[in-house]
């Protein structure tokens, strides 16, 4: 990625407000992730005002996060590299892909943000003792329907901790189903925080210990959601 696109990051993240102690940071890491991104399909956005959008969306997510810190389908880092870089935090990454993973490791290590990469299925991770309810807090964005969401990041979520999604338009239906997957999986839904136009964050707060039975096996969360 040419030091003119990063400039052109860099000014766009000015402009939308975000503050200088990290703002050269969140630049090279969009920029990072545009020009990996024509190697690896790691996200939609393709330029850099589309990206800019991502990693300020991202950004809201802040507030509600506290170190140990998990983020669920990483993809191209988003929202946990920002995030990581904004609250000054340590990241786990959680990403199933090899070469999404092997972007998100050398992108850690490039802007020197404290964090490791974990390559499996997120049904994986969450049945490992090592890391199932070990984490504070915890995101996954744009993965899948909202109560598979929930069914793949509860797990790795402490009694006490909170489970933060990034979600658009959230119907009725919706959130029964949310709140009644949220129940059998040791939680509730907390709050519901409305952002600019459709979007929204629901946080989901870990009351009890998940069930052993969940996350279920690799692929059944998606192809079963539960209680929809």
């Amino acid at each position: 990625m040419s030091r003119t696109a990063e400039d052109e990051l860099f000014a766009l993240l000015e402009g939308a407000g975000v503050g200088p102690a990290i703002r050269a940071q969140l630049s090279r890491f969009a920029a990072l992730a545009l020009e990996a991104n024509r190697r690896v399909n790691l996200t939609g956005a393709k330029s850099p005002a589309a990206l800019t959008q991502h990693v300020l969306d991202s950004l809201t997510v802040v507030p509600h996060v506290r170190e140990p810190y998990v983020d669920v389908g990483s993809g191209a880092g988003l929202p946990g590299i920002p995030v990581a870089i904004a609250a000054g935090i340590p990241v786990t990454l959680i990403e199933a892909t090899a070469k999404k993973a092997a972007f998100l490791a050398k992108t850690l290590e490039e802007l020197e943000v404290e964090g490791r990469v974990i390559q499996r299925r997120a049904e994986d991770v969450g049945q490992d003792d090592a890391f199932r309810e070990r984490f504070a807090s915890g995101t996954a964005r744009a993965l899948s329907g909202v109560t598979t969401v929930a069914e793949l990041l509860l797990p790795l979520i402490a009694p006490g901790g909170v489970a933060v999604l990034q979600r658009g338009r959230f119907d009725e239906r919706e959130r029964r189903s949310l709140e009644d997957a949220s129940l059998m999986l040791g939680g509730r839904i907390e709050s519901e925080l409305a952002l600019e136009g459709e979007r929204r964050i629901l946080l989901l707060r870990k009351e009890r210990p998940t069930p052993l039975r969940f996350p279920r096996r690799p692929g059944i969360p998606e192809k079963r959601p539960l209680c929809t």
